[in-house]
């Protein structure tokens, strides 16, 4: 099985509508964001080899999706909480579905955002 590697992980990234790209948790790691708000983030070098993006993600989706694979855990850097997933991309996680879930990510942002900013961001 091929898997998808961390250039195409930073292209599903920033097809997202309106995503910036930047450097806030430092310079190992790449965020993304929309309406300055982190969606996604990810460790260049991870110290493991693994490479893996941090999700937000419904609890409730989060622990169904961390029943039914390894490769999704409780989001590194991000407490205890089931508000963020690690998403490993070389593991069991089927592309369309990591695809899937950074735009889940996205919506999960927008919906907390601020009605004008929800607005904003929806073009409405």
């Amino acid at each position: 099985m091929q898997y998808m590697n961390i250039e195409e992980l930073r292209d599903y990234c920033l097809a997202v509508k309106n995503a910036e790209e930047c450097t806030s948790f430092g310079e190992d790691f790449m965020s993304y964001k929309i309406m300055n708000k982190v969606f996604a983030f990810f460790r260049l070098n991870p110290k493991d080899g693994e490479h893996f993006v941090v999700l937000k993600c419904d609890p409730d989706r989060t622990v169904e999706l961390r029943e039914k694979y390894y490769g999704i855990i409780k989001g590194y850097y991000a407490g205890a909480t089931l508000t963020w997933n690690s998403v490993y991309i070389q593991r069991d996680v089927p592309d369309a579905l990591i695809a899937e879930l950074i735009q889940h990510s996205v919506e999960e942002v927008v919906k907390k955002l601020p009605k004008k900013d929800r607005t904003k961001y929806d073009g409405k």
